[in-house]
């Protein structure tokens, strides 16, 4: 049975705590492959996202070289606003008989039982966070099932996006890859 793991969000833009979190779920959970899902259009942002071309792209480049890391665009391919439990439904039917992770962070686990579908959501995936410091204890609505192993990182995308409008270098805290897209894309300005 392929264990796969679903790492969703934003990714505006990809930083380098997205990708521990993803290296540390492919170790800790013993995934064949974590598939990155941004999000088309998330329906809990208030603020307006980076076109999707240029997550997917910003993705893209972040992952490069592991080849357990799929980028996946299926939410950026289906119209209306991005919902996980979607997500879910449509690779379980195209991938029978896998097992499914969801890797959340420590933040979001507070935030499940206002998802769209959590309880079937939740009846789909084995729920899989990582701690960020800073965040308490998540919802006892939504349990961990197990936990990531991830060291302390203080990174944001909210930081990079503030860093780069402030003309201030974001090289420690991005791939040198999507350092270099936002750079030539005038993203965040």
């Amino acid at each position: 049975m392929r264990r796969i793991g679903l790492f969703g969000g934003s990714f505006d833009p990809v930083h380098n705590a997205h990708l521990a979190l993803a290296r540390a779920a492919l170790r800790d959970l013993a995934l064949d492959e974590l598939r990155w899902i941004p999000a088309g259009q998330p329906w809990q942002k208030t603020r307006v996202v980076t076109d999707a071309a240029h997550r997917k792209a910003m993705v893209a480049l972040a992952i490069d070289g592991e080849p357990r890391f799929v980028l996946d665009p299926i939410e950026l391919n289906r119209p209306g606003p991005s919902y996980m439990l979607d997500t879910v439904r449509e690779l379980q039917a195209a991938h029978p008989g896998a097992e499914w992770f969801l890797i959340v962070g420590q933040d979001q686990q507070a935030g499940l039982p206002t998802w769209h579908g959590a309880e079937e959501l939740l009846g789909r995936v084995t729920l899989a966070v990582a701690r960020r410091p800073g965040v308490a204890d998540g919802d006892a609505t939504a349990p961990v099932a197990l936990a990531v192993d991830l060291p302390p990182m203080d990174m944001s995308s909210t930081q990079v996006r503030a860093r780069c409008a402030a003309g201030l270098s974001i090289d420690e805290m991005v791939p040198a890859g999507v350092a270099r897209y936002i750079d030539q894309h005038g993203l965040y300005r």
